[in-house]
């Protein structure tokens, strides 16, 4: 492979937006295993949310994932290649990539039950807070207490 050819594939690859219409490949070989990559994207973001149970299986698909598109860029900035087989990374590394940003934008479902959580746990303190700002202002305003005394009609 050319210098120029090379340096075309890794801008291309590098380019913010080089997921933008791209696919998620049918399948991949991840680490030396034929991995369905687009069945198992599409399995998990049906869910819209990454149960705990599945949680470790994607951490690790991403792991894997990163770790080859890594071994596929640096195949290419190494350019002891022909430009086909350049070509071919290229593109496996955008589908890749485009593959991580399906499963990145995934919501562990512990996000939005610690979200419920919080939520009740503010109520909880803003009940409390009203309860005892009303119970103040109870006190205060009985005779020989502060606002609201030594006034009367």
């Amino acid at each position: 492979m050319k210098e120029f050819q090379r340096k075309q594939l890794l801008e291309r690859v590098n380019r913010e937006a080089a997921t933008v219409g791209a696919e998620i490949p049918d399948a991949i070989d991840v680490q030396g295993e034929e991995v369905d990559l687009r069945e198992f994207v599409f399995e998990i973001k049906r869910r819209d949310t990454v149960p705990a149970s599945e949680r470790d299986r994607v951490e690790e698909a991403k792991r894997n994932l990163r770790r080859e598109r890594r071994q596929r860029l640096q195949q290419i900035e190494d350019g002891e290649i022909s430009y086909e087989r350049g070509e071919f990374l290229a593109e496996s590394i955008i589908g890749i990539d485009r593959a991580l940003n399906a499963l990145e934008q995934l919501r562990p479902v512990d996000l939005e039950q610690e979200a419920t959580v919080q939520a009740t746990a503010d109520q909880k303190r803003w009940m409390r807070f009203l309860k005892q700002a009303l119970g103040r202002e109870d006190v205060s305003s009985s005779p020989g207490g502060g606002r609201g005394s030594g006034g009367g009609r």
